[in-house]
């Protein structure tokens, strides 16, 4: 985008702060917590585009002064001090300039939404299991770090600590515009701990990164969900096993189903078993959008596919790679401590760059 483009964007998102503004000074709207997370984060992500934006154009006017004055002047220590300026300036102005586009690009319609995490172990057994309560630390740490609320939806440990599968959700702001990039199958290259004789061993878990949905988005009719009830299983406290408790609800259209006994309470089982539910079938239903409407295979990085091998994690040579944008780095122990954004700050710049590229093309 031109200059001249990006002013003309900012022109028109001028009212668009003003109507925000507008909203948030209405008592009434702190009343509906889903519109005002909306509002808000719209309004922050605004305010900080046009930060940005009066930063570029300062700068801009910087380097045309010291243009100027490198034009007029003569002595030769001021005119190295100018060039010296002229370099700093610019190099602002090309960062902010960067800021500014990727803010103006196409927002993702699910940014504003909070989401459900599924990790599941799949090919290597016990060290799968015990790989998946790593991610799953990984994610809780990281969650600390952004100052996201994280609820334990369902989860079932394996006999070695490790989680045959849990569910939570996320929730706060740019929660989904960061964590979707961690869908798909997360594979790790180590030597498990019961390894006597020093093989490494390879195991895979699979990562699903769901925008949670209402049933009214959906257009789910109470007719098209059936419910059952039965006796939870499982260690517990003294409910398990006694009362019928646990919950399972099947959208009868599609035939998927999803079961809840985390919970002692039959009503919060449902609870939850409906937003799993209701994540899982808002997910089919924008990737058999996506997958219609994607003019190729890279229009749909990211979009939460559950069959692709994003990432390797290789613990003896100290190397976590994202197959999807050839990123590697080599700080492995501080991503498993939680700092994810090792390799997401990476994929992020990666992704905004092929979508500027998209548009200047």
């Amino acid at each position: 985008m031109t200059p001249e483009d990006i002013a003309n964007h900012i022109d028109g998102l001028r009212a668009r702060r003003t109507e925000l503004e507008t909203a948030l000074a209405d008592p009434g709207l702190y009343a509906r917590p889903d519109e005002f997370r909306r509002v808000s984060q719209e309004h922050s992500k605004l305010e900080n585009l046009f930060r940005n934006y009066n930063g570029w154009t300062a700068a801009l006017r910087e380097i045309a002064d010291t243009e100027d004055l490198l034009a007029a002047e003569e002595d030769p220590e001021m005119r190295e001090l100018a060039e010296t300026d002229l370099v700093e300036w610019r190099r602002k102005a090309a960062a902010l300039e960067s800021a500014v586009q990727i803010a103006l690009l196409p927002p993702d319609p699910n940014d504003a939404r909070n989401i459900i995490v599924e990790i599941k172990p799949a090919a290597g057994g016990d060290e799968a299991a015990l790989f998946a309560a790593d991610l799953c630390r990984v994610y809780t740490r990281y969650a600390e770090t952004c100052g996201w609320r994280l609820e334990i939806l369902e989860q079932t440990h394996s006999d070695l600590g490790g989680l045959k599968g849990i569910s939570f959700s996320l929730s706060g702001g740019e929660v989904y515009s960061r964590m979707k990039y961690e869908s798909g199958v997360h594979r790790v290259q180590r030597i498990p701990e019961t390894e006597a004789g020093g093989r490494i061993h390879t195991s895979t878990v699979t990562v699903s990164v769901m925008p949670e949905a209402a049933q009214v988005e959906l257009d789910v009719r109470p007719e098209d969900l059936r419910f059952d009830v039965f006796r939870s299983s499982g260690p517990g406290g003294q409910c398990v096993n006694t009362t019928d408790s646990a919950v399972r609800v099947t959208h009868i259209p599609s035939g998927l189903s999803v079961a809840s006994q985390q919970e002692k309470s039959q009503h919060r089982n449902k609870e939850i078993a409906l937003r799993i539910l209701f994540a899982r079938l808002l997910e089919i239903k924008q990737r058999e959008e996506q997958q219609k409407f994607a003019a190729d295979k890279r229009s749909q990085v990211g979009t939460g596919d559950r069959s692709e091998r994003i990432r390797t994690y290789n613990y003896p040579q100290n190397r976590v790679t994202d197959h999807r944008f050839g990123i590697t780095i080599h700080s492995l122990p501080a991503l498993m401590e939680g700092e994810l954004n090792l390799i997401l700050d990476p994929i992020l710049a990666a992704v905004c760059e092929q979508q500027l590229d998209s548009l200047r093309g």
